[in-house]
């Protein structure tokens, strides 16, 4: 069974072929730019590539040669898309409407699209990608939505209200939502099997770090607290994005500088966080070398984020009350070893004791990084969202 895993931005249009059988990758590429000029970089598995400029007027188009490229020319993978049993598709926000994946209609688009005011750069761009795959992928083929914010729909109240009048959680939907989902559900079950244990006997915090990051509290299965908010703004200090900051000084920043709402919006997200702060850049590998060249500002931001993530850390084994793991997931998290380091530095009192050995030098591979005497378990755990999605779609399908 062959499944198309989509993921849609704005401007993009990324996409996996995956065979089910054994769970692995067909061809993978991205149609970009779409609306602007239009850009496809296409691979098979067995190395085949096509790259090439294309008219990406809309979305439509990008699904056509996304077809195209999967069924056609030197880098075909197969002979038609009537050899796919079914397109999955990940969705940013969901709210309180939608708590796991379901099969694409007509009202289930119409009901993401209501919601863009939730996820104005993702939403609508999900809605347009969907009505497109539909006009272009064979009627048979059953679509499925899965829903970065659905795993955080088992947080209390308690840790998903803001302290605001309560009409504005009735009215307007104003409450913690929570972001990258599918990467702690996946992270999160991968690791309870890598340990051999029940994933319901499991206190994990799970820190998904990349250009966006977001930590979670994983409690038998199911988060309970995560640090992204109403938006993915929230939280720790990301690439590009401030986390959280004291409202008062958002007001009094956008006062000063004379900002707009939309304004400081863009500020807040787009020109803070590493960037912002190092005046480096917002990769952590350029903040980390300019760092180590005795940068102070670069250390700085280092040093904000690794105290941070302790926090988060801290505080989510108190709101379990017990930790039996940590992990580390994403870019920054499956990466960067120092980070990882710094992390666990100092924290013998949790439980949490490193194997600096191990962890050095370790990239991308599932693996254990903690003392053998360490009472809480650390590891290192790839994501594979796209994995997850395609897993989602089949069951949903084969139901």
């Amino acid at each position: 069974m062959i499944i198309l895993v989509v993921n849609a931005g704005s401007s993009s249009l990324k996409y996996q072929l995956i065979d089910m059988a054994d769970e692995s990758v067909i061809a993978k590429g991205n149609c970009d730019r779409i609306g602007i000029d239009g850009h496809i970089a296409h691979k098979a598995a067995d190395g085949r590539t096509l790259d090439e400029d294309c008219a990406f007027p809309t979305h439509t188009e990008a699904f056509m040669k996304l077809v195209e490229a999967l069924t056609t020319g030197d880098a075909k993978v197969i002979d038609s898309m009537d050899q796919i049993s079914a397109v999955g598709h990940r969705i940013v926000q969901g709210a309180d409407v939608f708590d796991k994946s379901v099969l694409v209609t007509d009202e289930i688009i119409d009901k993401i699209d209501e919601l863009r005011e939730l996820a104005p750069v993702h939403n609508h761009a999900h809605a347009l990608a969907l009505r497109a795959c539909k006009s272009v992928i064979p009627a048979n083929v059953p679509q499925v939505v899965v829903f970065d914010t659905a795993f955080h729909q088992t947080m209390p109240p308690k840790a998903y209200m803001f302290g605001l009048p309560y009409e504005d959680y009735e009215s307007l939907h104003v409450r913690k939502y929570g972001f990258h989902g599918t990467s702690h559900r996946f992270v999160s079950a991968a690791l309870a099997e890598a340990m051999g244990k029940d994933i319901k006997d499991l206190k994990i915090v799970s820190c998904h770090l990349g250009n966006g990051s977001s930590i979670t509290a994983v409690d038998g299965g199911k988060s309970v607290d995560t640090s992204m908010g109403f938006t993915p703004l929230d939280g720790v200090v990301m690439g590009t994005r401030s986390g959280s900051v004291d409202p008062s000084a958002v007001t009094f920043v956008a006062d000063k500088h004379g900002f707009t709402p939309s304004e400081m919006s863009d500020y807040m997200n787009k020109k803070s966080g590493f960037l912002g702060v190092s005046g480096v850049g917002s990769d952590n590998r350029d903040i980390t070398a300019a760092a180590e060249s005795g940068n102070k500002r670069a250390q700085l931001v280092s040093d904000m984020l690794v105290y941070e993530i302790k926090k988060y850390i801290g505080s989510y084994a108190a709101a379990m009350n017990g930790l039996d793991a940590v992990l580390f997931t994403g870019g920054i998290g499956e990466n960067a070893f120092d980070v990882r380091e710094e992390v666990c530095k100092n924290m013998e009192f949790f439980g949490i004791k490193l194997d600096k050995a191990v962890n050095d030098g370790l990239r991308g591979k599932l693996a254990k990084i903690s003392a053998a005497d360490s009472k809480v378990e650390v590891w290192v755990v790839p994501t594979n969202e796209e994995l997850l999605i395609a897993r989602d779609t089949l069951a949903l399908i084969s139901k």
